[in-house]
């Protein structure tokens, strides 16, 4: 008899044990669940974050585009009938020749005037094959042309004639003002 009362007693044992493990299995399934539903939010804020992160990646790219415009580009000197030989943006003088810009980001780049559209300090970015092979990386430092039209400074009035023309182009803007922000 006490054989068989320590058979049922281990078996009773065996039997708790087995409960407990599937209850614990039902638990597990219910945080499994759980996970799931977790999961997808997760997600849901992984796809948010990495959205910021490319938006700050681009932002630090100095050579991404913020936006594109469509204009004429012509040329002008310095000492053209309505010019004073001074930019209208930083008052400095250029009428000595000057048609470069040493800028803190983007190095030595053209000077272009511009609409009110760009704001003084915006750099642009555009090809002129006729120009240059390279692309050509300018800066908003005077004022004078309307619309989204860019004038590009040149040593002399007869050079703008003779080798910029009118000419219709595409540029990129990779600056709005002093800097780096989206209009």
């Amino acid at each position: 008899m006490k054989k068989r009362t320590t058979k049922i007693i281990n078996t009773t044992k065996i039997l708790l044990l087995i409960a407990a493990v599937v209850c614990l299995q039902k638990v597990n399934i219910v945080s499994a669940n759980d996970k799931l539903s977790n999961e997808n939010l997760n997600k849901t804020i992984d796809l948010t974050a990495m959205a910021v992160k490319l938006n700050e990646i681009q932002m630090a790219d100095i050579l991404y585009p913020l936006d594109t415009f469509t204009g004429d580009l012509t040329g002008y000197g310095a000492h053209c009938k309505l010019c004073s030989g001074y930019l209208g943006c930083t008052g400095q003088y250029v009428g000595d020749g000057t048609t470069t810009y040493n800028d803190e980001v983007y190095g030595n780049v053209r000077i272009v005037a511009s609409s009110k559209n760009l704001p003084c300090g915006s750099v642009i970015k555009f090809d002129a094959g006729y120009i240059s092979d390279e692309p050509i990386f300018a800066i908003v430092l005077d004022r004078g042309v309307l619309g989204n039209d860019i004038d590009l400074l040149v040593p002399s009035e007869e050079y703008a004639i003779k080798h910029v023309g009118r000419h219709k182009i595409t540029y990129d803007v990779l600056r709005f003002g002093w800097k780096r922000d989206a209009k």
